[in-house]
């Protein structure tokens, strides 16, 4: 799973997925530009104490190079000087992840549309998307003139399981949507290229929010379990930058051109497992176990 080499830029690292895929980038020798709002001057609306310095460093004591740029992806001249910058220093760029979010404090669950905030939901969507389009359109140009470029666009549900279910409300479900059908553009408009894009989503995953919602540390989340027994399948951010990072290594990437995966999908093919040794598979569980509201049991599923 060797990446050195490589440049690598993650589009919203500060936490989360994004942290998780950065950390196993470097791990695998890349360099990587974590990019986000968060900075250890300045905190977003989030108001929490990641940043992109912690990001980088994290990358760095991997065994990779964390380069920490400040950068709100919505603003299109912040992003045109981060690309040129990665365009100065390394000439090229060889992966870049569009896993810009930013919307948790914004949606509302099971809310119909008429009853839902007008500007929250807006706003959710600009989050969610017009920030992968206008990182795209600054860093495809770079990252297409090198024949082999992936573009990982990371999103929360595979296209068949998004295809069949109503996603929380109707602003999520597009926006949960939209970086599947970017990714599949992204496959269409680097052919030619030699690029490669794939949009990937995590399983539960155990983020710095998340367990903060369920009052719960990495070390103790199983304590989770007692109010949500389903917890039982979630994974840390470092299994899908695992499962990342192998795919941005294997030279026959391409044959996954314009899919949608999973974290749970990368483990099995590529044999990568989370931090615990474990290796969930968290959609097919939600298909087989949460969905049809059977007892929680990850036996056979991790």
């Amino acid at each position: 799973m060797s990446l050195d080499g490589r440049i690598a830029l993650v589009a919203g690292a500060t936490r989360g997925a994004g942290r998780g895929i950065a950390v196993e980038l470097g791990a695998a020798g890349a360099t990587v530009y974590c990019t986000g709002r968060s900075t250890r001057a300045r905190r977003s609306e989030y108001d929490r104490p990641e940043t992109i310095e912690d990001t980088a460093e994290l990358v760095t004591a991997a065994g990779g190079t964390g380069i920490a740029v400040p950068c709100d992806h919505l603003d299109p001249d912040a992003v045109a000087a981060l690309v040129a910058r990665i365009g100065r220093d390394h000439g090229r760029l060889d992966v870049l992840v569009n896993d810009i979010w930013g919307a948790e404090l914004l949606v509302e669950w099971e809310v119909p549309v008429w009853e839902h905030d007008l500007a929250g939901g807006l706003r959710t969507l600009r989050l969610a998307i017009d920030t992968h389009l206008v990182t795209a359109h600054h860093a495809l140009r770079l990252l297409a003139a090198t024949p082999g470029g992936l573009v990982v666009e990371v999103t929360d549900g595979t296209a068949d399981y998004n295809a069949e279910h109503y996603r929380l409300n109707a602003y999520y479900d597009l926006a949960k949507i939209a970086p599947i059908r970017l990714a599949r553009s992204w496959a269409h408009e680097l052919r030619d290229h030699g690029g490669t894009a794939v949009a990937v989503t995590p399983g539960w995953l155990r983020s710095e929010i998340m367990l903060d919602a369920f009052g719960v540390t990495e070390d103790t989340w199983r304590d989770a379990l007692a109010a949500q027994p389903h917890f039982a399948i979630s994974e840390t951010p470092r299994f899908v930058g695992r499962g990342i990072a192998a795919l941005a290594a294997d030279p026959d990437r391409h044959r996954w051109t314009g899919r949608s995966t999973s974290s749970g999908e990368l483990g099995r093919v590529y044999g990568v497992d989370d931090v615990d040794g474990s290796r969930p598979d968290a959609w097919r569980y939600v298909v087989e176990v949460q969905d049809p509201g059977r007892p929680a049991d990850v036996t056979g599923y991790r």
